[in-house]
């Protein structure tokens, strides 16, 4: 038994002393945890510009009884002589905010990320009358848009300056379940939301 316990003691010390010696010949390095972090280079890193998407004015859209399809894209529900006078200006750029709602709503936002003060905004969706009128009328009466019924619609518009001058406003169309709700800054074509109209019901 004695012989047995000095030959492990030999085995336990024969193989700290292999370590230590392996240890010493190549350098053991610590565990991963324990390595100080790498250098970093942070003038090599290359901000990214912030993009904010444009404000846009609530409404109440949801599912409607409606006859009307929606729009496939937003290029189509304009005529050739708007989008002549929107050339240069991008639509629907990263992080502006257009695109398909989980509505199925088409937002549609014609601005340049780098000009926070002109934009053109448009959003075409089912709208359920009772909530579309409700939401007109307290246009009218409390925010002070003007409002009357063309082409078998309702229409509520109101227009002003900001701060700079700058013509700013919103018009929002509502016929048949659809809504065309329309917010802009320092560019409003003439006709346009006559001519979203039109293409939808013609």
């Amino acid at each position: 038994m004695t012989s047995r316990r000095h030959r492990t003691r030999r085995a336990l010390v024969g193989a700290i002393a292999g370590v230590a010696l392996a240890c010493g010949m190549a350098a053991c390095a610590p565990e991963p945890d324990t390595l100080p972090p790498a250098p970093t280079d942070a003038a090599s890193g290359t901000p990214t510009p912030t993009v904010t998407p444009v404000s846009i004015a609530e409404f109440p859209f949801g599912p409607s009884r409606s006859t009307t399809p929606l729009p496939k894209d937003c290029d189509s529900i304009l005529t050739p002589d708007i989008l002549d006078t929107l050339q240069g200006i991008p639509l629907n750029a990263a992080g502006m905010g257009g695109g398909i709602r989980p509505d199925s709503s088409r937002v549609c936002v014609w601005a340049d990320p780098g000009s926070s003060r002109t934009s053109l905004v448009t959003v075409v969706g089912y709208s359920p009358e009772r909530e579309a009128r409700d939401a007109l009328y307290l246009l009218g009466v409390d925010s002070g848009y003007t409002c009357y019924e063309p082409d078998e619609g309702l229409r509520c518009e109101k227009s002003s300056t900001d701060e700079l001058g700058l013509p700013v406003g919103r018009t929002v169309y509502w016929r048949d379940g659809v809504a065309i709700d329309t917010q802009y800054s320092n560019l409003a074509p003439q006709g346009y939301t006559a001519a979203i109209v039109q293409s939808i019901w013609g």
